[in-house]
C-alpha cells in the first residue's frame, strides 16, 4: 500500500501566491525591486509571474501608446494609468483589471482580478468602457521554477492579500508602506538579516 507524505503534498500547492501581493523587504539588494509592491498573477511549480504596481511611467502616455499601436480613438475617452511592470519584456503590455470585464484571452487571477494582454482591452478602455478599475503595466517580473519560493525562504519578500486601492490607486509613493501596514509591520523595525531556527 503506497502512502503519501501529506507534508510534501501541502508544502507548496499550485497557485500558492497567485492573487497575493509581494512586498520587498528593506534589505532587497536588487535596485529594480527596492521597495516594490508586486501583484502575483501566477505562481505554479513552473515559476511565477507578477506586475510591479508602484513604478509609474510618465512617458509614453496612454495617448502615445494608442497612437503607436494604432488603436482609436486618440485622444481616448478614458485614460488608464501606466506603470513599469518589471524588467522582463518591458515593451509588452499587460492590463491588470477588475474582473467585471473580461475579453478573449483574459486570465482570471482570482474572483475579483483578471489580466489581459490583448489590444481588445485597450480599445474598449479608449472608447470609454472596459473594466471598472485597471492599470497598464509595461513588462513583468518573472521567476523560474522554485526561484520565488527560494527568495521567500531567504526573507526577500513578504506577502499579503491586496485590496482594490492597493492594486489600482495612484498613490505610488505610499504603496509600499501601505502594503506593510496591512501586515501591521513598521518597516523601520524590520531586520536586514534572516533568522533560521
Amino acid at each position: 500500500m503506497a502512502s503519501s507524505n501529506p507534508k510534501h503534498d501541502t508544502a507548496t500547492p499550485e497557485g500558492f501566491l497567485t492573487g497575493q501581493v509581494l512586498i520587498a523587504m528593506p534589505s532587497m539588494a536588487d535596485p529594480r525591486f527596492q521597495q516594490s509592491v508586486i501583484y502575483v498573477c501566477a505562481h505554479t511549480p513552473e515559476g511565477a509571474m507578477g506586475l510591479v504596481l508602484n513604478r509609474p511611467i510618465v512617458k509614453p502616455t496612454f495617448d502615445d501608446l494608442l497612437k503607436q499601436l494604432q488603436v482609436a480613438p486618440v485622444p481616448p475617452v478614458r485614460e488608464i494609468k501606466l506603470c513599469a511592470g518589471g524588467p522582463v519584456e518591458n515593451a509588452r503590455g499587460f492590463v491588470l483589471h477588475t474582473s467585471d470585464w473580461t475579453g478573449e484571452g483574459s486570465l482570471k487571477v482570482d474572483d475579483s482580478t483578471a489580466l489581459t494582454a490583448s489590444l481588445d482591452v485597450l480599445k474598449v478602455i479608449a472608447e470609454g468602457g472596459g473594466p471598472r478599475e485597471c492599470i497598464l503595466a509595461l513588462g513583468y517580473a518573472g521567476w523560474g521554477p522554485g526561484q520565488l519560493d527560494q527568495e521567500l525562504q531567504q526573507n526577500a519578500w513578504l506577502s499579503v492579500t491586496p485590496d482594490e486601492l492597493l492594486l489600482f490607486d495612484n498613490d505610488h509613493d505610499t504603496k509600499w508602506r501601505r502594503a506593510l501596514a496591512k501586515l501591521r509591520i513598521d518597516p523601520l523595525l524590520l531586520s536586514d538579516t534572516a533568522g533560521h531556527a
